[in-house]
């Protein structure tokens, strides 16, 4: 993943067992994939979406204030390279970032495009998640 960037992004996620309060994993997925609380307000349900590899996303958006700055990923563990037998440990997020609506479109997974346009209906934006970041005039 270290040279992709279009289409390759993705929202802080996590598996969560049915006895568990989704929202609740959703805010300690944040935390552990961002070293970071989420912020202190209501949450906005996005609803779900369907990725192609057969996931279920239940997202939220949060208003608030966050700096990235320090931020640090927990790490996983995996076999690299493929096939090799060696098990190396990496950061789950190597870089978080903050993006316009457009700029996030063209980086995340297209599966959670949708959660943007739900995002930005619910904003009042208008929001075409196919012109991409658009250059600024001034």
């Amino acid at each position: 993943m270290a040279n992709k960037d279009k289409g390759a992004w993705t929202i802080p996620k996590g598996e969560y067992e049915a006895s568990e309060d989704p929202l609740k994993v959703a805010y300690n997925e944040f935390a552990e994939e961002l070293s970071k609380k989420p912020p202190a307000s209501e949450p906005l349900p996005l609803g779900t979406i369907e990725q192609k590899n057969n996931k279920t996303v239940i997202a939220w958006a949060i208003e608030g204030d966050l700096d990235l700055i320090g931020a640090k990923s927990n790490t996983v563990k995996i076999e690299w390279p493929p096939k090799s037998g060696k098990i190396q440990e990496f950061p789950e997020v190597d870089k978080p970032g903050w993006y316009s609506l457009e700029a996030a479109a063209q980086k995340l997974l297209s599966a959670q495009v949708p959660l943007l346009q739900r995002l930005a209906e619910h904003l009042n934006i208008d929001f075409d998640p196919a012109k991409g970041e658009q250059p600024s005039l001034f």
